[in-house]
Protein backbone atom coordinates (compact mmCIF):
# COMPACT_ATOMS: atom_id res chain seq x y z
CA UNK A 1 0.00 0.00 0.00
CA UNK A 2 0.70 3.59 -0.14
CA UNK A 3 0.21 7.04 1.25
CA UNK A 4 -1.57 9.75 -0.65
CA UNK A 5 1.73 11.07 -1.88
CA UNK A 6 1.17 8.61 -5.17
CA UNK A 7 -0.70 12.23 -6.09
CA UNK A 8 2.49 14.11 -5.72
CA UNK A 9 4.59 12.14 -8.35
CA UNK A 10 6.36 8.92 -9.07
CA UNK A 11 8.00 7.91 -5.75
CA UNK A 12 5.64 6.24 -4.46
CA UNK A 13 7.29 3.10 -6.09
CA UNK A 14 9.79 2.63 -3.82
CA UNK A 15 7.27 2.43 -0.74
CA UNK A 16 4.11 0.89 -2.17
CA UNK A 17 4.08 -2.11 0.73
CA UNK A 18 5.39 -0.48 3.51
CA UNK A 19 1.76 1.48 4.97
CA UNK A 20 -1.61 0.50 5.07
CA UNK A 21 -4.95 2.28 5.57
CA UNK A 22 -8.33 1.54 6.05
CA UNK A 23 -11.80 1.61 3.81
CA UNK A 24 -14.55 4.15 4.25
CA UNK A 25 -18.26 2.94 5.54
CA UNK A 26 -20.92 2.99 3.49
CA UNK A 27 -21.56 5.74 0.73
CA UNK A 28 -19.22 8.05 2.69
CA UNK A 29 -15.89 9.30 0.43
CA UNK A 30 -12.22 8.33 2.27
CA UNK A 31 -10.76 10.78 4.31
CA UNK A 32 -7.26 12.45 2.55
CA UNK A 33 -5.24 10.18 5.43
CA UNK A 34 -6.53 6.83 4.39
CA UNK A 35 -5.39 5.84 0.92
CA UNK A 36 -5.48 2.21 0.62
CA UNK A 37 -4.18 1.30 -2.73
CA UNK A 38 -2.01 -2.11 -3.47
CA UNK A 39 0.47 -2.93 -6.05
CA UNK A 40 1.64 -6.52 -5.75
CA UNK A 41 4.29 -8.15 -8.25
CA UNK A 42 4.12 -11.96 -9.27
CA UNK A 43 6.25 -13.71 -12.06
CA UNK A 44 5.35 -12.86 -15.25
CA UNK A 45 2.92 -15.39 -17.06
CA UNK A 46 5.00 -17.71 -19.51
CA UNK A 47 5.28 -15.64 -22.86
CA UNK A 48 2.76 -16.43 -25.51
CA UNK A 49 2.77 -15.28 -28.90
CA UNK A 50 1.91 -11.93 -30.38
CA UNK A 51 0.19 -10.58 -33.38
CA UNK A 52 3.27 -7.74 -33.35
CA UNK A 53 6.84 -7.67 -31.37
CA UNK A 54 5.50 -7.05 -27.19
CA UNK A 55 6.31 -4.05 -25.51
CA UNK A 56 9.45 -3.94 -22.88
CA UNK A 57 8.43 -5.58 -19.63
CA UNK A 58 8.52 -4.22 -16.60
CA UNK A 59 8.50 -5.57 -13.07
CA UNK A 60 6.14 -2.49 -11.90
CA UNK A 61 2.89 -0.87 -13.08
CA UNK A 62 3.45 2.90 -14.26
CA UNK A 63 3.01 5.78 -11.60
CA UNK A 64 0.44 7.00 -14.09
CA UNK A 65 -2.29 4.05 -13.52
CA UNK A 66 -1.03 4.03 -10.24
CA UNK A 67 -2.05 7.78 -9.45
CA UNK A 68 -4.96 6.89 -11.58
CA UNK A 69 -6.59 4.06 -9.32
CA UNK A 70 -5.56 5.96 -6.57
CA UNK A 71 -7.70 9.14 -7.45
CA UNK A 72 -10.88 6.82 -8.83
CA UNK A 73 -10.86 4.92 -5.48
CA UNK A 74 -10.55 7.97 -3.13
CA UNK A 75 -12.87 10.68 -4.82
CA UNK A 76 -15.82 7.80 -5.83
CA UNK A 77 -18.89 8.48 -2.75
CA UNK A 78 -19.63 4.78 -2.08
CA UNK A 79 -17.68 1.46 -0.61
CA UNK A 80 -15.78 0.00 -4.29
CA UNK A 81 -12.95 -2.20 -5.00
CA UNK A 82 -10.84 -1.56 -8.14
CA UNK A 83 -8.48 -4.53 -9.39
CA UNK A 84 -5.95 -4.13 -12.23
CA UNK A 85 -4.06 -7.25 -12.92
CA UNK A 86 -1.06 -7.46 -15.78
CA UNK A 87 -1.74 -10.77 -16.99
CA UNK A 88 1.87 -10.85 -19.11
CA UNK A 89 3.32 -9.21 -16.65
CA UNK A 90 1.92 -10.40 -13.44
CA UNK A 91 1.59 -6.53 -11.21
CA UNK A 92 -1.40 -6.07 -9.58
CA UNK A 93 -2.63 -2.29 -8.66
CA UNK A 94 -5.90 -2.60 -6.13
CA UNK A 95 -7.95 -0.17 -4.26
CA UNK A 96 -8.96 -1.79 -1.30
CA UNK A 97 -9.17 -5.07 -3.56
CA UNK A 98 -8.95 -7.86 -1.05
CA UNK A 99 -12.53 -6.89 0.87
CA UNK A 100 -15.25 -8.70 -0.48
CA UNK A 101 -18.12 -7.23 -2.25
CA UNK A 102 -21.50 -7.94 -3.78
CA UNK A 103 -20.88 -10.08 -7.00
CA UNK A 104 -24.57 -10.14 -8.50
CA UNK A 105 -24.39 -11.82 -11.77
CA UNK A 106 -20.48 -11.39 -11.71
CA UNK A 107 -21.13 -14.74 -10.61
CA UNK A 108 -22.61 -15.73 -13.89
CA UNK A 109 -19.17 -16.37 -14.98
CA UNK A 110 -18.09 -19.22 -12.28
CA UNK A 111 -21.26 -21.11 -13.67
CA UNK A 112 -20.20 -20.68 -17.37
CA UNK A 113 -16.48 -21.79 -16.22
CA UNK A 114 -18.16 -24.90 -14.56
CA UNK A 115 -20.43 -25.72 -17.45
CA UNK A 116 -17.45 -25.41 -19.89
CA UNK A 117 -15.37 -27.35 -17.50
CA UNK A 118 -17.80 -30.43 -17.29
CA UNK A 119 -17.88 -29.90 -21.75
CA UNK A 120 -13.98 -30.43 -21.34
CA UNK A 121 -14.21 -33.64 -18.73
CA UNK A 122 -17.33 -34.72 -21.81
CA UNK A 123 -19.70 -34.64 -18.70
CA UNK A 124 -22.10 -32.21 -21.04
CA UNK A 125 -22.64 -30.95 -24.82
CA UNK A 126 -23.31 -27.96 -25.63
CA UNK A 127 -25.67 -29.36 -27.95
CA UNK A 128 -27.69 -31.46 -24.81
CA UNK A 129 -30.81 -30.63 -25.31
CA UNK A 130 -32.68 -29.13 -21.78
CA UNK A 131 -36.61 -28.31 -21.24
CA UNK A 132 -36.73 -25.09 -18.90
CA UNK A 133 -40.10 -24.85 -16.88
CA UNK A 134 -41.82 -22.65 -15.32
CA UNK A 135 -41.09 -23.84 -11.68
CA UNK A 136 -37.34 -23.24 -13.14
CA UNK A 137 -38.51 -19.31 -13.57
CA UNK A 138 -36.18 -17.04 -11.08
CA UNK A 139 -36.35 -13.39 -10.37
CA UNK A 140 -35.66 -9.52 -11.77
CA UNK A 141 -34.01 -10.31 -15.56
CA UNK A 142 -34.90 -13.12 -17.11
CA UNK A 143 -35.51 -12.55 -20.86
CA UNK A 144 -36.47 -16.33 -21.12
CA UNK A 145 -39.54 -15.96 -19.17
CA UNK A 146 -41.15 -15.09 -22.63
CA UNK A 147 -40.76 -18.26 -24.35
CA UNK A 148 -42.04 -21.20 -21.43
CA UNK A 149 -45.13 -21.71 -22.29
CA UNK A 150 -47.28 -24.63 -19.69
CA UNK A 151 -45.23 -27.45 -21.70
CA UNK A 152 -41.95 -25.38 -20.88
CA UNK A 153 -39.28 -24.53 -23.21
CA UNK A 154 -36.86 -27.17 -24.74
CA UNK A 155 -33.64 -25.28 -26.14
CA UNK A 156 -29.85 -26.41 -25.23
CA UNK A 157 -27.03 -25.91 -22.91
CA UNK A 158 -25.40 -23.87 -25.22
CA UNK A 159 -28.42 -21.71 -25.49
CA UNK A 160 -28.89 -21.31 -22.21
CA UNK A 161 -24.75 -20.44 -21.66
CA UNK A 162 -25.42 -17.47 -24.26
CA UNK A 163 -28.43 -16.38 -22.26
CA UNK A 164 -26.59 -16.29 -18.85
CA UNK A 165 -23.43 -14.75 -20.73
CA UNK A 166 -24.43 -12.20 -23.06
CA UNK A 167 -27.82 -11.39 -21.63
CA UNK A 168 -27.38 -12.12 -17.88
CA UNK A 169 -30.73 -13.99 -17.79
CA UNK A 170 -31.04 -15.08 -14.70
CA UNK A 171 -33.53 -18.79 -15.45
CA UNK A 172 -30.66 -19.46 -17.94
CA UNK A 173 -28.03 -19.25 -15.57
CA UNK A 174 -29.82 -20.76 -12.36
CA UNK A 175 -30.90 -23.86 -14.64
CA UNK A 176 -27.35 -24.53 -15.60
CA UNK A 177 -26.20 -23.80 -11.75
CA UNK A 178 -28.33 -26.93 -10.93
CA UNK A 179 -27.35 -28.68 -13.86
CA UNK A 180 -23.41 -28.57 -12.73
CA UNK A 181 -24.02 -29.47 -9.45
CA UNK A 182 -25.20 -26.69 -7.68
CA UNK A 183 -23.93 -23.42 -5.36
CA UNK A 184 -21.00 -26.55 -3.25
CA UNK A 185 -19.85 -27.50 -6.87
CA UNK A 186 -19.08 -24.04 -7.90
CA UNK A 187 -17.54 -23.34 -4.75
CA UNK A 188 -15.30 -27.09 -4.90
CA UNK A 189 -14.16 -25.85 -8.31
CA UNK A 190 -12.76 -22.72 -7.49
CA UNK A 191 -11.16 -24.10 -4.54
CA UNK A 192 -9.77 -26.76 -6.95
CA UNK A 193 -8.86 -24.53 -9.78
CA UNK A 194 -7.01 -21.72 -7.51
CA UNK A 195 -9.16 -19.39 -7.81
CA UNK A 196 -8.76 -17.57 -4.21
CA UNK A 197 -11.25 -14.63 -2.80
CA UNK A 198 -14.05 -15.89 -4.75
CA UNK A 199 -17.09 -17.35 -3.05
CA UNK A 200 -20.08 -18.47 -4.72
CA UNK A 201 -23.55 -17.63 -3.13
CA UNK A 202 -26.89 -19.93 -2.75
CA UNK A 203 -28.36 -19.04 -6.39
CA UNK A 204 -30.85 -16.12 -7.65
CA UNK A 205 -33.44 -17.05 -5.75
CA UNK A 206 -32.24 -17.93 -2.73
CA UNK A 207 -29.76 -14.78 -2.96
CA UNK A 208 -32.72 -12.43 -4.47
CA UNK A 209 -34.85 -13.33 -1.48
CA UNK A 210 -32.40 -13.43 1.61
CA UNK A 211 -30.65 -10.53 0.61
CA UNK A 212 -34.33 -8.79 0.87
CA UNK A 213 -34.89 -10.73 4.39
CA UNK A 214 -37.50 -13.07 3.27
CA UNK A 215 -37.23 -16.87 2.62
CA UNK A 216 -37.20 -18.50 -1.31
CA UNK A 217 -41.27 -19.82 -1.47
CA UNK A 218 -41.38 -22.26 -4.90
CA UNK A 219 -44.37 -20.35 -5.80
CA UNK A 220 -42.80 -17.18 -6.44
CA UNK A 221 -41.46 -18.93 -9.54
CA UNK A 222 -41.27 -16.42 -11.81
CA UNK A 223 -40.95 -13.51 -9.70
CA UNK A 224 -44.33 -11.34 -9.18
CA UNK A 225 -45.09 -13.06 -6.08
CA UNK A 226 -41.63 -12.39 -4.52
CA UNK A 227 -42.02 -8.38 -5.70
CA UNK A 228 -45.06 -8.21 -3.60
CA UNK A 229 -43.54 -9.63 -0.36
CA UNK A 230 -40.79 -7.70 -0.64
CA UNK A 231 -43.53 -4.54 -1.24
CA UNK A 232 -45.09 -5.37 1.76
CA UNK A 233 -42.28 -5.28 4.03
CA UNK A 234 -41.46 -2.20 6.37
CA UNK A 235 -38.46 -0.13 4.50
CA UNK A 236 -36.62 -0.62 8.23
CA UNK A 237 -36.67 -4.28 8.23
CA UNK A 238 -35.36 -4.66 4.57
CA UNK A 239 -32.20 -2.12 5.61
CA UNK A 240 -31.84 -4.69 7.98
CA UNK A 241 -31.47 -7.25 5.91
CA UNK A 242 -29.57 -5.09 3.12
CA UNK A 243 -27.06 -3.84 5.76
CA UNK A 244 -26.46 -7.36 6.68
CA UNK A 245 -26.19 -8.57 3.37
CA UNK A 246 -23.48 -6.20 2.37
CA UNK A 247 -21.68 -6.25 5.92
CA UNK A 248 -21.05 -10.08 4.68
CA UNK A 249 -22.10 -10.86 1.15
CA UNK A 250 -23.01 -14.80 0.24
CA UNK A 251 -21.94 -14.00 -2.68
CA UNK A 252 -18.68 -12.27 -1.87
CA UNK A 253 -15.49 -12.22 -4.18
CA UNK A 254 -12.61 -9.40 -3.84
CA UNK A 255 -11.76 -7.01 -7.25
CA UNK A 256 -8.68 -8.83 -7.05
CA UNK A 257 -10.36 -12.63 -6.36
CA UNK A 258 -11.63 -11.98 -9.48
CA UNK A 259 -9.01 -11.00 -11.38
CA UNK A 260 -7.35 -13.36 -10.26
CA UNK A 261 -9.92 -15.81 -12.10
CA UNK A 262 -9.83 -14.15 -15.13
CA UNK A 263 -6.37 -14.19 -15.35
CA UNK A 264 -6.04 -18.22 -14.63
CA UNK A 265 -9.14 -17.75 -17.51
CA UNK A 266 -6.84 -16.23 -19.83
CA UNK A 267 -3.74 -17.97 -19.23
CA UNK A 268 -5.77 -21.47 -19.83
CA UNK A 269 -5.45 -22.54 -16.57
CA UNK A 270 -8.89 -23.40 -15.97
CA UNK A 271 -10.17 -24.51 -19.45
CA UNK A 272 -8.84 -25.95 -22.84
CA UNK A 273 -7.82 -23.55 -25.14
CA UNK A 274 -11.11 -24.43 -27.65
CA UNK A 275 -13.51 -23.68 -24.20
CA UNK A 276 -11.35 -20.61 -23.32
CA UNK A 277 -11.74 -19.15 -27.16
CA UNK A 278 -15.69 -19.70 -26.57
CA UNK A 279 -16.36 -18.72 -23.19
CA UNK A 280 -14.06 -15.34 -24.15
CA UNK A 281 -16.21 -15.00 -27.27
CA UNK A 282 -19.63 -15.27 -25.27
CA UNK A 283 -18.37 -12.64 -23.01
CA UNK A 284 -17.28 -9.73 -25.69
CA UNK A 285 -20.60 -10.61 -27.09
CA UNK A 286 -22.49 -9.15 -23.84
CA UNK A 287 -25.45 -7.11 -24.48
CA UNK A 288 -25.30 -5.74 -20.76
CA UNK A 289 -23.11 -2.80 -19.34
CA UNK A 290 -22.27 -1.12 -22.78
CA UNK A 291 -20.83 2.25 -20.72
CA UNK A 292 -19.37 0.64 -17.98
CA UNK A 293 -16.09 -0.37 -18.31
CA UNK A 294 -16.42 -0.51 -22.43
CA UNK A 295 -16.99 3.30 -22.64
CA UNK A 296 -13.17 3.25 -21.89
CA UNK A 297 -11.98 1.80 -24.94
CA UNK A 298 -9.64 3.17 -27.54
CA UNK A 299 -9.55 1.86 -30.89
CA UNK A 300 -8.01 -1.39 -31.25
CA UNK A 301 -8.71 -2.72 -27.79
CA UNK A 302 -11.33 -5.42 -27.15
CA UNK A 303 -13.12 -6.05 -23.19
CA UNK A 304 -14.66 -9.29 -22.50
CA UNK A 305 -16.94 -8.85 -19.70
CA UNK A 306 -19.51 -9.64 -17.13
CA UNK A 307 -21.72 -6.94 -14.97
CA UNK A 308 -23.53 -7.90 -12.45
CA UNK A 309 -26.36 -5.13 -10.53
CA UNK A 310 -27.94 -5.63 -6.89
CA UNK A 311 -31.08 -4.37 -5.61
CA UNK A 312 -31.83 -0.85 -4.40
CA UNK A 313 -33.07 0.59 -1.66
CA UNK A 314 -34.64 3.96 -1.89
CA UNK A 315 -31.29 5.92 -3.04
CA UNK A 316 -28.87 3.49 -1.89
CA UNK A 317 -27.71 0.98 -4.79
CA UNK A 318 -25.90 -2.26 -4.31
CA UNK A 319 -23.54 -5.05 -6.34
CA UNK A 320 -23.32 -2.53 -9.14
CA UNK A 321 -19.93 -4.33 -10.80
CA UNK A 322 -18.11 -4.62 -14.03
CA UNK A 323 -15.11 -7.24 -14.48
CA UNK A 324 -13.39 -8.47 -17.45
CA UNK A 325 -10.44 -9.37 -19.84
CA UNK A 326 -8.85 -6.11 -21.54
CA UNK A 327 -6.62 -6.56 -25.01
CA UNK A 328 -4.26 -3.66 -26.10
CA UNK A 329 -3.76 -3.67 -29.65
CA UNK A 330 -0.58 -5.93 -29.50
CA UNK A 331 -2.31 -8.19 -27.39
CA UNK A 332 -1.07 -7.33 -23.93
CA UNK A 333 -4.00 -8.47 -21.87
CA UNK A 334 -5.37 -6.94 -18.37
CA UNK A 335 -7.71 -8.69 -15.79
CA UNK A 336 -10.08 -5.49 -14.20
CA UNK A 337 -12.53 -5.72 -11.80
CA UNK A 338 -14.47 -2.27 -10.95
CA UNK A 339 -16.97 -3.77 -7.66
CA UNK A 340 -19.16 -1.13 -6.21
CA UNK A 341 -21.05 -2.74 -3.06
CA UNK A 342 -23.09 0.39 -2.27
CA UNK A 343 -22.97 3.90 -3.00
CA UNK A 344 -26.05 6.66 -3.61
CA UNK A 345 -24.06 8.30 -6.61
CA UNK A 346 -26.08 8.08 -9.74
CA UNK A 347 -25.69 5.54 -12.87
CA UNK A 348 -23.68 7.55 -15.03
CA UNK A 349 -21.28 8.65 -12.02
CA UNK A 350 -21.13 4.94 -11.59
CA UNK A 351 -20.64 3.71 -15.43
CA UNK A 352 -18.22 6.72 -15.87
CA UNK A 353 -15.98 5.58 -13.03
CA UNK A 354 -15.82 2.35 -14.93
CA UNK A 355 -15.02 3.89 -18.17
CA UNK A 356 -12.05 5.73 -16.31
CA UNK A 357 -10.74 2.48 -15.10
CA UNK A 358 -10.61 1.13 -18.22
CA UNK A 359 -9.36 4.53 -20.01
CA UNK A 360 -6.23 4.81 -17.37
CA UNK A 361 -5.47 1.34 -18.04
CA UNK A 362 -5.45 2.31 -21.70
CA UNK A 363 -3.59 5.40 -21.23
CA UNK A 364 -0.59 3.65 -18.79
CA UNK A 365 -0.21 0.90 -21.63
CA UNK A 366 0.98 4.09 -24.81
Amino acid sequence: MVSKSLLGGTAVLACVILSSACVPTVSQPVPPAAVPITVETTAPAAPRPRPVPARPARAQPSADLLNAVQALGSTFKGEVGISVRDIDEGWVVAWEGDRPRPQQSVSKLWVAIAVMDAVDRGRLSLSDPITVNRSDLTVFHQPIRALVGKTGYRTTIGELLRGAMTRSDNTCNDVLLWRVGGPDAINRMLSQKGVAGVKFGPGERELQARTTGLQWRPEWAGGWGFLQARAAMTYEAREKALRRYLAAPMDGASANGVTLGLSLLAQGKLLTPGSTSSLLTLMRSSKTGPLRLKSGLRPGWTLAHKTGTGQDLGSLSTGYNDVGLLVAPDGHRYAVAVMIASTRESIPARMRLMGDVTRAVVGSAR
